[in-house]
Formats: C-alpha cells, sequence, structure tokens
C-alpha cells in the first residue's frame, strides 16, 4: 500500500505570508494611515477585512490537513479539497519539464519548491509542491527521471559495451563538466553588465518610486511635507543638476544591481539526456526538460540586440515553462547572449537542430504587395488626428505631419519585414524567420508540425505568391506565419511535409 504524505508544514507559513503580502495595502490604509480615522466606513472595513484574513488562515489549515501525496514508481497521486475531495492521478510519462525555484524565504529555512509540468491541457496539468525539504525534491525528481529513462531504454537497442563515449560528452575548449554534465555557459561579469544595458532594467527605478511615492502619499499627507523641500530644490538651477545627477546613477546602479541579482549564477549545462538552465543570486530559478521534448526552437533579436550583436534562444516544448509570474523566462537561454555563442550553443545541446544562415529570401514582387497593403491602422489615426486637429506644441497643421511620420514608421515596419523573413527545409528541419524592428527565427522538425495551412488570396494568386502558417505543439499552441512565398516553395513543401508519414507512426486503430 502506498503510503500518503501530508505537504511540509512550512507551507502554511508561506500561505499565510503570500496573504499577508497581498493584503499589505488594506493593512497599511486601516491600521497605520487612517488608524485615528473613526468613520463607520473605516471602522466596519477593518472588521471585515480582519473577518476575511482570519477566514482565509483558517481554510488554509484545513487544506493542509485535508492535501496528501504519494506516488509509486509509476505515477503521481493527489488528493485535495475540504468540503469535496478531488482526486488526481498523473503519470510520469506525462511530465514534459521539471522546474524548481528557490526564493529567499525559501533558502533561510532550507527548502524548496518544484513543478512537475505535463502536456495536459486544464489546470491540473502540473504537480506543484511549493514547499519541500530539498531531499524530498530530489527524490521526487529521481522518481520521475528513472521512471522516463526506463522507458527510453527500452526501445534502444543495446550497443556494443566498448562502443566509443557519443560526441556530445566529449569536451570542447571553453566547457567545464561537472559530474555527469557540461557546462556550456556561464555569463562574465561583462555579459551582466551588458545585460543592465540592454534589458533597459535602469528605467525601473523612475516609475517604481513613483508608484511608491503616490500609495504612500495618497493616504499618509507626505506629499504635503515635501511641498516645501521640493520647492527649495526647483529654486536652484545647481540643486536641479543636481538631482538629475544623482537620479541618473541611482538608476544605473540600480540597473546593475538588479541584473546581477536576476542573472547571477546563470548556468546552461547538459547531459545525454537533458537541458539544465538555472539563474538568480537571492532568490534561485531552475528548469529542465528532456531534449527528446523540445517542440522547437525560437531565436528572437529586438532592434537594440541586433545593433549590438546578441539573441535570445528559447526552447519550445509541450509544458509550461514557469512556477509562477516571476518565473515567465526560464526557458530562455540566457536572454542576451552574442549571435554566434547562441548558435553554437543550440548546436551542442540539441545537434538534431542545425541552423542553417544561408536561407532563401523573399522575391522582389512580395516588397510591394506590402507596400501597396491598406495600413489600418494609419488610415484609422489619420482620421482621428484630422478630426481633433490640435495644434501640438503650437503647430499649425500638426496633424498632418504626425500623419506622415506615422506613415514612414509604417513603410520601413514593413520594408525590414521583407528584409527578414527568410525561409530554409534542410531535411527534416524547417526554418522561418519574420519581423519587423524584432525578428524571430524560429526551427522545427517535420515530425513536431502537427497542422499546415496555406492560403492565397486573389492579388497574392496574380504575383504567384502564398502565405503558409505551421502550427506545433506547445503549450500554449505555437502558430508560425510566412507570408508572400513563391508558389514554388509550396510545392517543395507540400512534398516535403508528406514525408512526414515516415518519421510519424499512424494510429490504425481509428
Amino acid at each position: 500500500m502506498i503510503a500518503n504524505r501530508r505537504h511540509h508544514p512550512a507551507s502554511l507559513l508561506f500561505k499565510i505570508g503570500k496573504l499577508i503580502r497581498s493584503s499589505i495595502f488594506f493593512i497599511l490604509v486601516l491600521f497605520v494611515f487612517q488608524a485615528d480615522n473613526s468613520s463607520m466606513l473605516l471602522v466596519y472595513g477593518r472588521y471585515a477585512f480582519l473577518l476575511f484574513f482570519l477566514g482565509s488562515v483558517v481554510f488554509a489549515v484545513l487544506n493542509w490537513f485535508t492535501a496528501t501525496y504519494a506516488n509509486d514508481d509509476q505515477r503521481f497521486y493527489l488528493r485535495r479539497g475540504v468540503f469535496s475531495k478531488t482526486d488526481q492521478s498523473i503519470p510520469f510519462s506525462k511530465v514534459q519539464n521539471i522546474n524548481r525555484h528557490i526564493s529567499f524565504a525559501h533558502r533561510l529555512l532550507g527548502l524548496t519548491s518544484i513543478s512537475f509540468e505535463t502536456g495536459i491541457a486544464g489546470e491540473n496539468s502540473s504537480v506543484k509542491f511549493e514547499v519541500v525539504t530539498r531531499k524530498e525534491a530530489l527524490r521526487l525528481e529521481s522518481a520521475v527521471q528513472q521512471r522516463n529513462k526506463s522507458v527510453a531504454t527500452e526501445h534502444e537497442t543495446i550497443s556494443d559495451d566498448t562502443e566509443e563515449p557519443p560526441a556530445a560528452e566529449q569536451l570542447k575548449p571553453g566547457q567545464k563538466k561537472l559530474k555527469e554534465r557540461v557546462i556550456h555557459f556561464e555569463p562574465t561579469r561583462k555579459d551582466l553588465f551588458k545585460a543592465s544595458m540592454t534589458s533597459f532594467s535602469f528605467l525601473l527605478l523612475v516609475p517604481l518610486l513613483a508608484s511608491l511615492y503616490y500609495n504612500v502619499s495618497e493616504f499618509s499627507g507626505f506629499e504635503e511635507r515635501l511641498s516645501g523641500v521640493g520647492t527649495s530644490l526647483l529654486a536652484s538651477t545647481w540643486m536641479i543638476a543636481i538631482v538629475t545627477t544623482l537620479i541618473i546613477l541611482a538608476s544605473f546602479v540600480f540597473g546593475i544591481v538588479h541584473s546581477f541579482i536576476k542573472y547571477g549564477n546563470y548556468e546552461i549545462s547538459s547531459d545525454s539526456e537533458r537541458v539544465y538552465i538555472k539563474k538568480g543570486l537571492l532568490s534561485q530559478a531552475s528548469f529542465s526538460i528532456a531534449k527528446e521534448r523540445v517542440q522547437a526552437i525560437e531565436i528572437t533579436q529586438s532592434f537594440t540586440k541586433r545593433i549590438l550583436g546578441l539573441a535570445e534562444v528559447k526552447l519550445i516544448s509541450a509544458g509550461s515553462l514557469s512556477l509562477g509570474s516571476e518565473e515567465l523566462n526560464i526557458s530562455s537561454l540566457y536572454p542576451f547572449l552574442p549571435k554566434r555563442k547562441a548558435y553554437a550553443i543550440v548546436a551542442e545541446l540539441l545537434p538534431g537542430y542545425r541552423i542553417q544562415e544561408d536561407m532563401q529570401r523573399l522575391p522582389k514582387r512580395a516588397l510591394w504587395i506590402r507596400l501597396l497593403k491598406p495600413s489600418w491602422i494609419w488610415l484609422i489615426a489619420t482620421a482621428l488626428l484630422f478630426y481633433f486637429q490640435s495644434n501640438f506644441l503650437k503647430i499649425q497643421n500638426m496633424w498632418w505631419i504626425v500623419s506622415i511620420v506615422l506613415l514612414i514608421v509604417v513603410v520601413v515596419s514593413r520594408t525590414l519585414n521583407f528584409l527578414h523573413t527568410r525561409y530554409c527545409l534542410n531535411e527534416e528541419l524547417i526554418q522561418l524567420k519574420n519581423g519587423g524592428f524584432t525578428s524571430t527565427l524560429f526551427i522545427t522538425k517535420r515530425e513536431k508540425i502537427v497542422e499546415v495551412e496555406i492560403t492565397q488570396n486573389q492579388i497574392q494568386r496574380a504575383f504567384g505568391l502564398s502565405s503558409l502558417q505551421t502550427v506545433t505543439r506547445a503549450r500554449p499552441v505555437h502558430t508560425s506565419y510566412l507570408e508572400d512565398v513563391p508558389d514554388s516553395f509550396v510545392d517543395i513543401f507540400h512534398r516535403w511535409y508528406r514525408d512526414r508519414t515516415k518519421e510519424v507512426e499512424l494510429d490504425s486503430t481509428h
């Protein structure tokens, strides 16, 4: 019989802490800033808040007593619910990704959180343990990996014992080996400094301080006490210059510190079966995914990253890649990799995804279609500008100047999109690149594409062009578009995609 386990008692502390954090605004208003206010609205508001808070704490305690989990060598068994019980069974074979997150509070208590993400749709698509001991997290992770490893071994042909080790395990210059993992990338201080400038994190300080000042001054009268100080500062030109300089310096220091905390201890590593990513100094997050679970690769370059030769590589899988809103980009192979380095790391991590830089461009007639296509954004904006016709900055007929500038932006964006759009078929791989000021390169295997749609309007038919749309299984489903490609490529793509039947086993029972 499988023994049911209760979740760690510290999970109650974390739930109460989250409740306090989400209620801090009401606590400050009701019990600090307006503590002396005896109006009926605030008095009853305090009682209502206390009743809600105590009820939430009682419910959390009851939920902890009734929620249990267990596992064997095949699956998880979960039970939860206070008034209505819910039993859930999730096979290990459905697990796509394994995510860990160690917040500052976790680290103080020697605990961690772990999430097993599956490709199942719905709110119960993942098995989350928000508070567990590190020993228990390792036990659960080992159970899942051991099961999936044994299943994969059953489908492999046993090779000769004297066979040479695979090329993926042979170290290249600049790589390190930690136990059985190969470390492919660790950012230097120069990389972290470049990340702070490229991410514009130094711009976060001013709106953060403004938001804090607004929320505090609205209920505490803080604004009135600072009005005299502000008046004296603005009265002196030297003081304005000094304050402005200090704010700029503080913003840059804040951006650098923010980047070092967020991307410090960043590491990209792999073994023969999985890819591992970890990051963070105070709050740590880690992510691992089986190489065979990677559905596609997406390489994105913003306008500033393109100028600096940087790129962001994301792994697309059928499972969710986050433990919450704070870890949304954990699937990224470091958002500020040099482009050449990014391509090299992809080749090292996933040898099956070979990025080919020599790609086909769109024919020139595709540019004319894009330039002649009506821009509804520009038409609507021009109509609104003409209707209101405000003399901005006391300039006569300012509306048509703004309209022309907007039209230039639209034309430049469409021209850049034409120049960036490229495509390539390489055996079982397809590469699609598009984008205007931000370009995206999408690479996936033929067997990962679950749906294809080819459309052609009357204008495209006259020019011998078509639009291609591919759907890759992910969560959410990933859709890629390629517009205005020649009909000759569409014919080649048809033949290429039909060969998918050689790689995918069709279910003959239906």
